[in-house]
C-alpha cells in the first residue's frame, strides 16, 4: 500500500516520525482496523520512521487477555510488523493518576458524583440541552458544589468520577488551540463543545482521552493517524496536550471501512474479523486488499 500524496506530512531533515497502532482488546480484528494498522505502519515505513504498538485495556470491564494475544497473532500473520516492546496501559495506572493528580493539583479537576440516570433527568429538564461530540453536554451540576459539600461527599465515599473544568481550563491557555491536519493545514479546535468531560471514572481508572494523549507524549508519536470518526476528539487532546506541557503531534484522519449498506465496520455489529478470514482461507495480500491497503 502506498500513502497518499495529502497525508504526507514529513519533510526532509526533520525529526523521523513516529506512529502507532492502539487497539482496545474488546474483541477480535476485523477489516477496519486492518486498513488503520496498515495505514500507520506505511506512514512509518515509507518515511523510514518508527511504527508502535499499544494496547488500550483501561477498561476491565470490557478488556480480555485473550482479544489482546489475537491482536499481537492477526498483525504479525498481516506483516505489520512493529517497533519496540507493546505498551498495556493498564500495566501503567500510577502514570494516569500522577496526570490526574497533576490537573487536580491545579483546580482543573472536580468530583461528580451524578448518576448517569441524574444527568439524563437534567438534561431532559432543561429547554435546550447542548449537543458535543460525545452526545448532550454534562449541565456542570457537581461544578456548583460547594467544597465543604464535595468534601463531605469525599468523606462518604460515595462513588464519583473525575471532570475537568473547562472553563477553568481554557482560562489557562495564552492564545486559541489549533493542530495540524494532513492535506488541510492548521484547524482551529474548539474543546468547550465537550462540556466538562469525564477524565476517570470509579470504574475506569483513566478515560481514553487523558491516556491517549499521556501515551502518545510519553512514546514521542509525532504523526496520529485514526479514523474520520475520531476527528472531533482532537480538540479535547490538544488541550490536554497544552494543559500538561505535552508536545503537539500532526494528525492525519483516514476515511471509514463500511459494509455494504454504508454502516462503518464495528466489533458489535459483528464484522468479518480477520481470524474468521484466515480460517476461510484468505492469504494476508487479500485481507489488506480488502481492507483497502
Amino acid at each position: 500500500m502506498s500513502v497518499p500524496a495529502r497525508y504526507r506530512l514529513w519533510r526532509m531533515g526533520a525529526t523521523a516520525i513516529v506512529t502507532r497502532f492502539a487497539p482496545s482488546p474488546t474483541g477480535y480484528l476485523h477489516l477496519g482496523h486492518a486498513h488503520s494498522a496498515a495505514f500507520a505502519w506505511r506512514q512509518a515505513r515509507d518515511a523510514g520512521g518508527r511504527f508502535l504498538l499499544r494496547i488500550e485495556d483501561i477498561d476491565p470491564t470490557r478488556c480480555r487477555p485473550e482479544f489482546t494475544e489475537a491482536i499481537l497473532e492477526d498483525l504479525a500473520w498481516l506483516g505489520l510488523d512493529w517497533d519496540g516492546p507493546v505498551r498495556v496501559q493498564s500495566a501503567h495506572l500510577p502514570a494516569y493518576r500522577a496526570t490526574l493528580h497533576a490537573l487536580s493539583a491545579r483546580g482543573l479537576l472536580y468530583p461528580c458524583f451524578c448518576t448517569r440516570a441524574d444527568i439524563a433527568r437534567e438534561i431532559a429538564a432543561s429547554v435546550a440541552a447542548p449537543h458535543g461530540p460525545d452526545g448532550p453536554v454534562y449541565p456542570g451540576t457537581c461544578r456548583r458544589l460547594s467544597a465543604d459539600e464535595r468534601a463531605a461527599r469525599l468523606a462518604r465515599g460515595e462513588p464519583h468520577a473525575l471532570r475537568l473544568d473547562m472553563q477553568a481550563a481554557l482560562a489557562t491557555l495564552p492564545a486559541p488551540l489549533t493542530f495540524e491536519e494532513a492535506g488541510e493545514g492548521r484547524l482551529g479546535c474548539d474543546p468547550a463543545r465537550f462540556g466538562d468531560a469525564v477524565l476517570a471514572r470509579k470504574d475506569v481508572p483513566a478515560s481514553y482521552h487523558l491516556c491517549v494523549t499521556h501515551d502518545d507524549a510519553l512514546q514521542g508519536v509525532t504523526l496520529v493517524t485514526r479514523g474520520v470518526d475520531l476527528k472531533p476528539a482532537t480538540d479535547l487532546h490538544r488541550l490536554l496536550q497544552a494543559l500538561m506541557g505535552w508536545p503537539e503531534p500532526s494528525y492525519a484522519h483516514h476515511g471509514l471501512l463500511t459494509d455494504t449498506s454504508g454502516r462503518r465496520l464495528a466489533k458489535r455489529d459483528r464484522a468479518a474479523t480477520i481470524r474468521d478470514l484466515r480460517a476461510s482461507g484468505a492469504s494476508a495480500a487479500e485481507v489488506l486488499r480488502l481492507a483497502g491497503a
